[in-house]
């Protein structure tokens, strides 16, 4: 089965992800965050990588598909920059497999 990929966040900030073929969403209200998660997961997306910013609006809907296999919800940083919740994140993973913060 193939995966597709989605990108959800502020136009400038996933814009450049067209190139490589993701499909990609503006959103901005947590209403139109939330749907398109729901939305994504129920049309086999594997993977949908979310913008820090966009992510502090749909927290509740993200933490519902971390114990899932599919989709994996990716945080990326916006145009604005890292807030650090992307990274903190692959840390409390990498933490829970292997006991320890190796990073």
């Amino acid at each position: 089965m193939a995966y597709k990929i989605g990108v959800i966040g502020d136009r400038d900030s996933v814009m450049p992800f067209k190139l490589f073929g993701f499909d990609v969403v503006y959103a901005k209200s947590a209403k139109q965050i939330r749907a398109m998660i729901e939305s994504m997961a129920k049309k086999s997306y594997g993977v949908i990588f979310i913008t820090e910013d966009a992510s502090e609006r749909a927290i509740e809907t993200i933490e519902r598909y971390k114990s899932e296999v599919t989709p994996a919800i990716i945080l990326i940083p916006s145009h604005n920059g890292t807030k650090g919740i992307g990274l903190k994140e692959i840390q409390n993973n990498v933490e829970r497999a292997v006991g320890q913060n190796i990073l």
